[in-house]
C-alpha cells in the first residue's frame, strides 16, 4: 500500500519482545511489562522514524497508530496497572504527531483466526475469540471517542488485497478518497465499492 500511495513505511517491530510469547502463556503474570515495554518500544520507533524527512515521499504509512498502546494496555492490564500505565502514556503520546487517516481493516473472528494460523506464530496459536472479541471491542470503544480524528474502517472480508492484484487496487481506490471528520464504514468487495 505504501509503495502504491508513493508513501514511507514504519511496520511495527515486535519480533524481539520478550515478553509477548510469556503474556500468550500467562497473561495476568505478563501484562503489565508486555504493555510498558510495547510502549517504550512504539514511542522510540516513531521518534527515529518521523525524525527523517523523505521529499519524495512525503507521507507515511503505519501499520499502528501509537493509541493501539493504550487500547491493548486498556484490555490488557488491572485497573490499578492500567491508571499508571495511562499517566505515562499521555505524558508520551502528547509529543507524538496525529494521523491524517486512521484505517482499520475489519475482519470478523474467524477471519481474524484464519490469519493468525496462516501468520505461523507459535504463541500466538492459542489466541481466543474472546480475546480478539475484547480487543475489536476496545478499538470500536476509542473510535467513539475520538470524533476529532478521520477514521476509515473498510470491511474487508471479502477481499485478499495482499495476493490478488484486483483487491490490491479496490483497497487503493478506497484508501484515496477523501474523508471527513468522524466514522466511516465501507464495505471493500471485489468488483464494486459499497
Amino acid at each position: 500500500m505504501a509503495e502504491g500511495l508513493n508513501s514511507r513505511l514504519i511496520l511495527e517491530q515486535f519480533a524481539d519482545n520478550p515478553f509477548l510469547p510469556k503474556f500468550y502463556e500467562e497473561p495476568e503474570k505478563h501484562a503489565f511489562p508486555l504493555e510498558l515495554s510495547f510502549l517504550a518500544e512504539r514511542y522510540h520507533q516513531l521518534k527515529k522514524e518521523l525524525s527523517t524527512q523523505d521529499i519524495f515521499k512525503p507521507s507515511i504509512i503505519a501499520d499502528y497508530y501509537f493509541v493501539k498502546s493504550l487500547i491493548f494496555a486498556k484490555s490488557n492490564l488491572k485497573e490499578d496497572e492500567f491508571s499508571l500505565y495511562t499517566k505515562l502514556f499521555h505524558i508520551i503520546n502528547d509529543s507524538l504527531p496525529k494521523p491524517d487517516l486512521f484505517v482499520y481493516l475489519y475482519h470478523d473472528i474467524e477471519r481474524l483466526q484464519q490469519n493468525i494460523r496462516k501468520r505461523g506464530r507459535n504463541y500466538e496459536q492459542n489466541i481466543t475469540n474472546e480475546y480478539l472479541s475484547k480487543i475489536q471491542s476496545s478499538y470500536f470503544d476509542f473510535f467513539k471517542q475520538m470524533p476529532e480524528l478521520k477514521i476509515l474502517i473498510i470491511d474487508a472480508n471479502n477481499v485478499d488485497f495482499a495476493n490478488n492484484p484486483e483487491d490490491y487496487e479496490l483497497m487503493l481506490n478506497i484508501l484515496k478518497k477523501g474523508y471527513n471528520q468522524g466514522v466511516t464504514h465501507v464495505k471493500a468487495e471485489k468488483g464494486s465499492l459499497k
